[in-house]
């Protein structure tokens, strides 16, 4: 990878992908968002068709329109965009790939294939290195989300050695809770110079202590400046100020779990809390009862209205 690398620290919007009422994307709402996640969150970068913004989900056009957009009304603006470029086909991974070094993405990122699952750690590597080979300097990021993929393989033995097969890899978006292999991945990265970036946005205290240097969440769409509040106070020293922000943040989220609370809900969520436009979940994911919406939004509200 000829380029230097801006590491990838701090807090990272996952987004949602709008749209129409008809299900169609809806491209209009990308900018607006754009200046609700600096202005109102203070977010400033952003993961881009992963699970929240049900980028399985989406053809392979409707990904490349997507991360189009969110280059071009975010150039000048944002400081990071992701595209997460995973999908079944390593063909079409390698597509999104090489497409989203030519708009000027800011980096990549790629789940383990889910339905055929790679055998062993050898085999995942592999892969990531296949797609890796289509958009050789942009860094590469392995997105780490056993719970969706079913892939059982500990991330840190994903990273033993890839350096060796990946030049432009630059770290892990690690979406689970098994503390113990996010432990050896932030020790793995460390000399490598690499980005560890936690997704279970409900435990990010935990992963704090343990060294990430930041992390992708889908609350951060609308709690982004609460939980940087909590990151500032983290590296102050004032556990205790941390503490009480977690604390506050898990009863929100575990409000919202009781309600029953998937990515189709969390879409409709950051309709009621930010004024824009999200429209539908896309089938097999059911739309939302508004008023379930509504309920979790206010508690949004309140919380962010005492800090």
């Amino acid at each position: 990878m000829s380029r230097s690398v801006k590491k990838l620290t701090g807090l990272v919007a996952a987004t949602f992908t709008p749209l129409t009422a008809e299900g169609e994307i809806n491209l209009s709402v990308i900018g607006p968002y754009i200046d609700y996640l600096i202005e109102k969150q203070n977010v400033k970068s952003v993961f881009i068709n992963g699970t929240t913004g049900e980028g399985c989900s989406l053809t392979v056009d409707e990904r490349k329109q997507l991360a189009a957009a969110w280059c071009q009304h975010g150039k000048g603006k944002l400081e990071q965009v992701i595209v997460h470029v995973g999908c079944m086909s390593i063909k079409d991974s390698q597509e999104l790939a090489r497409h989203a070094a030519s708009i000027g993405a800011d980096g990549i990122a790629v789940i383990s294939p889910s339905y055929f699952k790679p055998i062993n750690a050898d085999a995942l590597r592999l892969f990531i290195k296949e797609v890796s080979a289509f958009a050789p300097d942009l860094p590469m990021y392995y997105y780490h989300i056993p719970s969706m993929t079913g892939v059982a393989l500990d991330a840190a033995d994903v990273l033993n050695g890839i350096e060796q097969m990946i030049p432009s890899f630059q770290g892990v978006k690690y979406t689970g809770t098994d503390l113990r292999d996010l432990g050896q991945c932030v020790c793995y990265s460390q000399s490598h110079n690499w980005s560890v970036m936690f997704g279970v946005d409900e435990q990010l205290l935990g992963a704090l202590v343990l060294g990430v240097h930041g992390a992708v969440g889908s609350t951060y769409n609308y709690l982004g400046h609460i939980v940087n509040q909590m990151l500032a106070a983290f590296d102050n020293g004032n556990h205790m100020q941390t503490r009480a922000l977690q604390f506050e943040f898990m009863e929100v989220i575990t409000f919202a779990k009781n309600l029953g609370f998937d990515v189709s809900v969390n879409k409709q969520v950051m309709s009621e809390v930010s004024g824009l436009a999200m429209g539908p979940p896309r089938l097999p994911l059911l739309p939302c009862p508004v008023s379930k919406a509504q309920a979790i939004a206010q508690k949004i509200k309140d919380f962010s209205q005492r800090h």
